[in-house]
């Protein structure tokens, strides 16, 4: 399809070298000499793209370009000058200008404004499509090896990146190929899990990584000792997630660390939250907090004394830091915190742990409004990043900034969308959660999930002798036989968390100083 240009310069038929060597190229080009005609030209054709003069007689290139973009919002225009005065730039700039050149043009200059604006998106797809095609043979073969704890973190981010750049493209079929080699890294993955998780947590094991009773002793600990910080813990925070956000804090703050930790299993906020902010395993909390840890089938909050293991786990570590605690679980508590932020200035370490995301996250599971707009991962990424625009998080950020602290972001655990259902048969008191269960009399298949028989040995509570704890690997969802089809196809396509995949499991720990 050929392109359709406006050109609009008072000094057209000197340009008429530039136009056929366009013309050449399959574009067709409308041509005028001032912003008046530009205009309305405009808003009598459906052009691809405008080629407008800064400097014209009668109305200028940037009145001509103000107007344009009233009409046209989305109409790619480039400004061409003699001009290299930078008041004009920014003022073009400032009307969203596509392009800028600068006086006297090639045509291969503008050619390649053309593709920048036009082709894009068809370029960055087929580059995106190339290049993947190159690497998915190197990824396939690192799944054969036998991986260790930073092979798989360093194949994860390598996944997470590939990912965000197929978002990029508009190859469907490239698309589900990655699909499937993510598949096959997080069956591997599993299989890892279940053959050394229980030798950390005893260690047996001849490496051990980072995981959530450890994280803040080791992560945190030693760099709030030497700077005023701020921890925000985003619940349901996957790296992925992370990473589309990225840019912002970019922004503001150098990145000066960033990874990604292990988080315990259940992949859950009871779990894995205690243990970060108690630095201890749930069993552990269990024994030292008898009166503060929720079990399972009992009502109320299950994270209700985060503030309280915070203190005893720095106690213990000795450190003595003025210290607040805040959990934001509405939106209006978050304005709230960013209305009395100054208070916080008063303190040398400040918790904020930041809920909205889990909240979302089982929103899209409840909410059929919620389902349409995140029915897969790309999509779920893009309304994380749309929430942060418009969150008090943001806000709270940006004064983080102003106050010259340092920031640690983290997470408790990540989520993964479900797809494939497994049978499990249970009584009353076996829990309700979709990616782990627990329970004395359960029923299922021993080699669709991973089985923990003696809690002891993963220090999670044990209510009594025959308790046992299964976890949903990959994308399965543990569904009850009864009334299965409804069950099965309200939660398909739905992301949840406890379970065992790349996705829950590893998760980030990113550290940042104010620029």
């Amino acid at each position: 399809m050929a392109v359709r240009i406006l050109w609009a310069d008072d000094e057209i038929d000197l340009l008429k070298p530039h136009i056929m060597f366009l013309e050449q190229r399959d574009c067709k080009v409308d041509t005028i000499n001032n912003g008046s005609e530009a205009i309305d030209m405009v808003r009598e054709n459906p052009y691809d793209i405008v080629f407008l003069d800064e400097n014209m007689p009668g109305i200028s290139g940037l009145e001509a370009l103000s107007e344009i973009k009233r009409l046209r919002p989305n109409l790619a225009v480039i400004m061409i000058t003699k001009s290299e005065e930078e008041s004009i730039m920014e003022s073009a700039i400032g009307k969203n200008i596509s392009d800028y050149l600068i006086k006297p043009v090639n045509p291969n200059q503008i050619l390649l404004s053309i593709k920048k604006n036009i082709d894009k998106s068809r370029l960055v797809s087929e580059e995106t499509t190339s290049s993947y095609q190159q690497e998915f043979r190197k990824i396939g073969m690192r799944l054969m090896d036998r991986l260790d704890l930073n092979d798989w973190k360093e194949l994860n981010e390598q996944l997470v990146y590939w990912e965000l750049q197929m978002d990029k493209s508009e190859d469907k079929s490239m698309m589900e190929i990655f699909e499937m080699q993510k598949k096959e890294a997080n069956q591997l993955f599993a299989r890892f899990i279940e053959k050394n998780y229980l030798s950390w947590l005893n260690g047996t094991s001849d490496e051990t990584p980072i995981l959530s009773h450890t994280l803040f002793s080791k992560k945190i600990a030693p760099f709030i000792k030497e700077k005023s910080t701020f921890l925000i813990v985003i619940d349901n925070f996957r790296f992925d997630q992370w990473k589309v956000l990225k840019p912002y804090f970019n922004e503001l703050f150098d990145v000066e660390e960033e990874e990604t930790y292990f988080s315990i299993l259940p992949t859950a906020t009871q779990y894995a939250r205690n243990s970060i902010f108690a630095g201890l395993m749930p069993s552990e909390i269990r024994k030292r907090f008898p009166s503060k840890w929720v079990e399972e089938e009992d009502e109320g909050g299950k994270n209700n004394f985060e503030e309280d293991f915070l203190n005893d786990q720095m106690k213990r570590l000795g450190i003595g830091l003025k210290t607040s605690y805040t959990k934001i679980t509405t939106n209006q508590k978050g304005k709230k915190l960013v209305d009395n932020f100054s208070d916080l200035l008063k303190n040398e370490f400040n918790v904020i742990v930041y809920n909205f995301v889990d909240m979302l996250s089982h929103a899209r599971t409840d909410m059929e409004v919620i389902k349409e707009l995140a029915d897969d991962d790309s999509a779920y990424r893009s309304i994380t990043e749309s929430w942060y625009k418009h969150s008090p998080l943001q806000e709270i950020i940006k004064k983080i900034h102003e106050s010259g602290q340092q920031v640690i972001i983290t997470t408790d655990h990540g989520m993964v969308k479900v797809n494939n259902p497994i049978k499990v048969i249970g009584d009353k008191s076996v829990n309700t959660n979709l990616r782990y269960k627990l329970g004395k009399n359960m029923s299922y298949n021993s080699k669709e999930v991973f089985e923990i028989k003696n809690p002891d040995e993963a220090y999670l509570p044990k209510l009594n002798q025959n308790m046992r704890y299964i976890f949903a690997k990959e994308d399965t969802f543990l569904a009850y036989p009864n009334n299965y089809n409804y069950y099965v196809n309200f939660y398909k396509d739905t992301f949840q968390h406890g379970g065992i995949s790349l996705e829950e499991v590893l998760i980030p720990i990113i550290r940042l100083n104010p620029k």
